[in-house]
């Protein structure tokens, strides 16, 4: 659906919190059609909170998986830049 949510399973180091909201941010967005949500509009952080501990649950039910994914997030982490010298 949205090709800028970052496959988050089998990451090496997994997937942090922050990376996992902001994909369920992403898709939040994507879905709803807003860029920002409206100020009083509560509904909106309700979604990325249930959709953040969706994909918790999910990536904790799943098997891990010995290969990288094929989009390769960890490459946007400071510290893997770090380490290649970028």
């Amino acid at each position: 659906m949205c090709r800028n949510i970052t496959e988050l399973r089998g990451l090496d180091p997994p997937a942090t919190d922050e990376e996992i909201e902001a994909a369920a941010r992403q898709f939040i967005r994507k879905v709803s059609g807003l860029r920002q949500p409206p100020a009083a509009d509560d509904a909106f952080e309700v979604a990325v909170i249930e959709v953040t501990a969706t994909v918790h649950r999910l990536l904790g039910a799943l098997p891990a998986r010995r290969q990288p994914p094929t989009t390769v997030p960890p490459l946007r982490r400071p510290e893997v830049r770090a380490r290649l010298g970028r």
